[in-house]
């Protein structure tokens, strides 16, 4: 292994950080953090048709979200186009490449021959072994590297083992094109190299770009990188995942009231697993992590897993970390801005000791955002359907008695208004269930909720009472 490892993630910005590269980016990370060694970050916008900035922002702002920081500035793989071009014309120089100058109607002509034979479609080397000089006058020439004829190419590869391929499949593709501009599989090269990548860790999906790239890596004399190849993720169905599934930027994901952390322990879990372990920290993933342990085979997205998974992960957190994180996730979640809106200091400490029972009941930052929905709203209270159906005639007179009873509480605590609840069902017959539903039902206006007792102690003595008494006038 190299001194230090250097990882790198390298996104098209033609589009968000969909979760396959949210992956392969976690991945990168974690492989870095395990082993002392740094992750960089290219974005690679050459094809300028379908790059844009607003991709860009949206890629660094999810990777940000997730915590998946990346060493010194991102570098961009365009503004580098100067140096693609020199190196090309150095292989050149060196007789590894050369000019080609075959129009557009004889490389169709060579495509339809192959297809006739029922080859897939190869350039011949027709301008291999011939003097530039022969070039029709004022032509540019693309440059095309010098690929080997015979034997094969071996892609040492973490994951999926020594993949080969035969040269003769390879032909003499083209790193600079007649415009100047270099091609994708030879600005990457160029990229890794300059930017001292010792390990290349992508999606599977790039498994024969591998064995071109190896070629230019040779014909330079540079040193090719440890390769890992990872499956892709699939959708529930086994089909490669589409939108239908769950392919959504991450930022979807933060919409939904998922946790960074319970996002980043799925995913990591996908295609890679440490024994039986299903919940892991940050702390945990750095510590066990090795890239030669991530299965060939493709995993499956699964929904459902991964809302069980952030339900845990929200129980577990600590309330104080996780009402910061609810605060700030509030302007993307459904509802959330309205809640955002009237946080004042005390209703963020009535919403700080009301965690512990909302945590309970949701799995996500938006079931939060619902199950905290009483602690936000005017008198009197809206009442939903079936909390409206807990507040019949006979439930009411069961309401005055519930409301006199707490109003003799002095001391106002969720033990206090218990007591004081459970002596009243009892000298009036009630079963306690009989009093607590309509109390629920008026104090937070839907028939769930945190305990009643719990919310009786976050709303205080003069909201309760008031609430309550709103229901029986």
């Amino acid at each position: 292994m190299p001194d230090k490892v250097v990882t790198r993630f390298a996104p098209s910005p033609t589009g968000y950080l969909h979760i396959g590269g949210a992956r392969t980016a976690l991945f990168n990370w974690l492989y870095a953090k395990h082993t002392g060694g740094t992750m960089l970050l290219r974005i690679e916008d050459t094809d300028r048709e379908r790059s844009t900035d607003a991709a860009t922002a949206a890629i660094l702002d999810g990777l940000s979200w997730l915590g998946l920081t990346w060493d010194g500035a991102p570098v961009s793989q365009f503004e580098r186009a100067p140096r693609h071009r020199e190196v090309a014309e150095e292989l050149v120089r060196v007789g590894k490449a050369y000019y080609c100058y075959a129009t557009p109607a004889e490389l169709e002509a060579m495509r339809e021959a192959a297809r006739a034979k029922g080859l897939p479609p190869r350039y011949d080397g027709r301008w291999r072994d011939r003097d530039p000089s022969e070039a029709p006058p004022g032509a540019k020439g693309a440059i095309r590297i010098k690929a080997p004829t015979d034997g094969e190419t071996v892609v040492h590869d973490r994951v999926q083992g020594d993949v080969r391929f035969p040269n003769k499949d390879l032909d003499d593709f083209i790193i600079l094109r007649s415009d100047g501009n270099p091609t994708y599989m030879h600005a990457v090269v160029v990229d890794d190299h300059d930017m001292g990548i010792t390990h290349i860790i992508r999606g599977d999906d790039h498994l024969t770009n591998a064995a071109r790239q190896t070629v230019i890596y040779q014909a330079m004399g540079w040193e090719v990188p440890s390769m890992s190849h990872i499956p892709l993720i699939h959708g529930a169905d086994g089909a490669k995942l589409s939108k239908r599934h769950g392919a959504l930027g991450v930022e979807a994901y933060r919409a939904m009231g998922y946790l960074p952390e319970a996002l980043l322990n799925y995913l990591a879990r996908l295609g890679w697993s440490h024994g039986d372990d299903e919940i892991m920290s940050i702390a945990d993933m750095i510590a066990w992590f090795d890239i030669g342990d991530v299965n060939k085979g493709a995993a499956r997205f699964d929904f459902a897993k991964l809302e069980a998974l952030n339900g845990v992960h929200m129980r577990r957190m600590n309330d104080a970390a996780l009402l910061d994180i609810f605060i700030a996730t509030l302007p993307y979640l459904e509802g959330g801005p309205a809640i955002a809106a009237r946080l004042d200091d005390r209703r963020r400490a009535q919403l700080l000791a009301a965690l512990p029972g909302l945590k309970e009941r949701a799995k996500t930052l938006v079931e939060l955002v619902e199950g905290a929905a009483f602690l936000f709203v005017e008198r009197p209270l809206p009442v939903d359907e079936k909390a409206a159906a807990l507040l019949s005639g006979e439930a009411r007179a069961i309401l005055r008695g519930a409301h006199a009873a707490l109003a003799t509480v002095s001391e106002w605590s969720a033990a206090s208004a218990e007591a004081a609840i459970r002596d009243y069902a009892q000298a009036a017959g009630h079963k306690l269930g009989a009093v607590a539903q309509p109390l629920r039902a008026a104090l937070t206006g839907k028939s769930t909720s945190p305990g009643v007792f719990d919310v009786l102690a976050v709303l205080g003595r003069e909201e309760s009472l008031a609430r309550i008494a709103d229901q029986i006038d």
